[in-house]
């Protein structure tokens, strides 16, 4: 028989059994039209699914990450906005894109579409039934982003504490939402590589400075943008906060970087949780078997070339798809290029396969990759850098050219424009990767160093999705500095008050010499006279 004590002791394991068990409900809102960066937010996602929580994600693009626990609410694309969508890509593939921060400006009224979207899936009827459902209850938001701050305003209508998922990694547009330092002193407002042991340059600060008053300025422009979308989307419910406040609930940012061997080293506030790395798995799948066939005979070695997701092959000039081939083409190597349109590709040759859908990660895996042909898109050059495999960019537009130049002075490869491209010069980088070992060990280096955490990027997604539905929120990480305003955060108001005194203590001491003067000096002087 058992004793009162021993049914005590298996009546408390037996309630944490089936209390663990009991998965949280969590919403997931990816409504941005990026695939590269639904790939990293379904990741996430994903791992939390598998921990056994219900995730309900809401999207616009069909994900190519999923899990059996996820339901899934699709708004999708009519065949109008697609075509409109592969435009608005094309012409951001069309410009000079090399400086970052005047592209972006350029760029604002060229995603206005995409923005637009991003809200009209909001208030698509399904997705509003989450919170007008009263059956509905939500532990926590995870919201994807993507300059859409105006969709915060949906946490706060299902009355769940939110944690933003960002593709990137701390900087001046995400730094606001939880009081993260901007330090542009020795911090680059662009991914720029700074060399161990040194601080910035006068001219990577001043370049650092300037670009961070361009950033201030698309700030501003895109405030103004997510302030009218909240209004619209929200407007219509009196009790809901004004945008600015709801911005304050946010708990935690989850940004796909790693600091400690990415770089730059900078004060990170409690709630900046770094999960770079989360898109890659623990143990790459089988590839399928035409591409498993193709790497198998590649006695020397493959190369992978993938312009990402969003830049699709229509969108690259003619002439430069024809040099692209005629170089790879000649290759003792084999060349695996993601091309959507396999019915009319640039060119047949023994040497290359073509295919519309890679799974790239599991690729970059393969011990028979020499050499990873990309448009330094963040998840792809993350991917690499994990795998060890060194790169050829290609930038395109928004973060790629300062990604592209931060892998190029790190030693993990080269680059070349896109735009500019040349057969020549691009025969002579890949040649030059290929042949000199030094990239491929620098990348290989950093690779361990990248894999050396104390939690993988999937124990940390899950450890503080937890963190905060445990404890309802995380207002108890919050810096002060969210609910100060910029006077006050910057101590303009006391630096004021420092030189009102100074101001009034000059006036006084000019008073007080000139009544000396008056008395000591000039006095003397009249009686003398008289």
């Amino acid at each position: 028989m058992v004793s009162t004590p021993s049914r005590f002791l298996l009546l408390a394991i037996a309630i944490a059994i089936i209390s663990g068990s009991q998965g949280a409900n969590i919403l997931g809102l990816f409504a941005s039209l990026s695939p590269s960066h639904l790939i990293i937010q379904m990741s996430a996602a994903k791992v939390l699914a598998e921990k056994g929580h219900n995730v309900t994600v809401v999207t616009s693009l069909k994900p190519v990450v999923t899990h059996k626990n996820i339901n899934l609410i699709q708004v999708p694309l009519s065949q109008e906005e697609k075509q409109q969508m592969s435009d608005t890509i094309g012409k951001m593939s069309q410009s000079d894109n090399s400086n970052m921060a005047l592209s972006l400006l350029r760029m604002m009224g060229q995603m206005e579409f995409m923005f637009r979207k991003n809200a009209e899936t909001l208030m698509d009827d399904r997705v509003k039934d989450l919170y007008l459902n009263r059956d509905n209850k939500f532990d926590l938001v995870l919201s994807g982003y993507f300059m859409n701050d105006f969709q915060l305003g949906f946490a706060r209508k299902v009355k769940a504490p939110v944690i933003v998922l960002a593709t990137m990694p701390p900087n001046q547009m995400l730094n606001p939402l939880i009081g993260n330092p901007l330090e542009v002193a020795y911090v680059p407002s662009i991914n720029d590589s700074v060399e161990k042991g040194k601080g910035l340059t006068f001219r990577q600060r001043l370049t650092s400075y300037v670009t961070s008053v361009s950033f201030a300025l698309f700030q501003y422009l895109t405030e103004r943008r997510n302030r009218k979308l909240f209004k619209e989307i929200f407007g219509d419910d009196p009790t809901i906060p004004e945008y600015s406040e709801v911005l304050k609930n946010t708990s935690l940012v989850f940004f796909a970087s790693h600091a400690a061997s990415e770089g730059p080293i900078r004060p990170n506030v409690p709630g900046a949780i770094e999960i770079g790395g989360i898109q890659v798995k623990d143990k790459p799948d089988p590839l399928p078997q035409n591409i498993a066939k193709f790497l198998g005979n590649a006695t020397e070695g493959a190369i992978l070339l993938s312009l990402g997701s969003n830049v699709q092959g229509s969108h690259i000039k003619p002439d430069t798809v024809v040099k692209m081939f005629n170089v790879l083409s000649k290759l003792k190597q084999k060349v695996i290029w993601k091309w959507e349109d396999v019915e009319k590709t640039p060119g047949k040759s023994d040497n290359i396969l073509y295919s519309k859908w890679l799974p790239q990660d599991d690729i970059l895996a393969h011990p028979k990759i020499k050499l990873f042909i990309n448009h330094a898109g963040k998840g792809g050059i993350t991917e690499a850098q994990y795998h060890g495999k060194p790169m050829l960019s290609l930038p395109v537009f928004a973060d790629q050219p300062g990604n592209a130049d931060g892998m190029v002075k790190k030693g993990f490869g080269l680059k070349v424009s896109l735009l500019t491209l040349e057969e020549q010069p691009f025969r002579e980088a890949i040649l030059e990767i290929l042949s000199n070992p030094q990239y491929a060990q620098k990348v290989a280096s950093f690779s361990s160093l990248y894999r050396d955490r104390p939690m993988t990027a999937r124990e940390s997604v899950v450890y503080w999705a937890e963190y905060v539905i445990r404890h309802h929120g995380a207002v108890h990480l919050q810096s002060p500095l969210v609910h100060m305003n910029f006077i006050a955060a910057n101590n303009i108001d006391i630096y004021s008050f420092f030189v009102v005194i100074l101001v009034t203590l000059l006036l006084l001491l000019k008073v007080l010499v000139k009544f000396i003067y008056n008395r000591l000096l000039l006095k003397p002087k009249k009686e003398k006279s008289n």
